[in-house]
């Protein structure tokens, strides 16, 4: 999770990632960093993946992710939670590089008025930039998007062979 600063106040963001593509598969924003904006996040990734059983999800030891309401989404999924020992700054390593090319390809660049002006840059980069446009160096200069698709096309491959 991360903050950004509006003149309204403090926006939350908590983002899911897809660690194969770097793809953001699930996110939400809210006016207070609780347990609710983490389990929003996760039934948007939850929605748009339809995961099979025994899927891993990986996070830090965060007070959100231990809760109760948390793990029982997770568990009624079928997810396994998967956390590092405690204090292990690798953690969240794929989340921290997402949110410090946020902040410095985006939201530097802005003077949010209010949450919901925030709101909406946040689904321009997410959505129409971060998602389908931005390259990434460790996935060979592709976008998440074309990472995927590139692995459908082989998997689609390797069912017809």
């Amino acid at each position: 999770m991360t903050f950004i600063r509006t003149r309204q106040g403090w926006l939350h963001l908590a983002v899911l990632l897809d660690l194969y593509s770097r793809k953001v598969v699930g996110w939400a924003f809210g006016s207070k960093a609780n347990t609710e904006l983490h389990q929003a996040a996760l039934s948007m990734a939850i929605t748009q993946r339809k995961p099979p059983a025994g899927l891993i999800h990986h996070t830090d030891r965060g007070a959100v992710y231990s809760a109760a309401p948390y793990r029982a989404q997770l568990a009624n999924t079928n997810i396994l939670q998967s956390m590092n020992g405690r204090k292990t700054a690798y953690d969240n390593a794929v989340a921290e590089s997402f949110f410090s090319n946020l902040k410095n390809e985006w939201v530097h660049h802005h003077d949010f008025t209010s949450r919901e002006e925030a709101g909406l840059a946040l689904f321009d980069y997410i959505e129409c930039f971060y998602n389908s446009q931005r390259l990434h160096q460790s996935l060979g200069y592709l976008t998440p998007v074309e990472m995927e698709k590139r692995y459908h096309a082989q998997m689609q491959t390797e069912v017809c062979a």
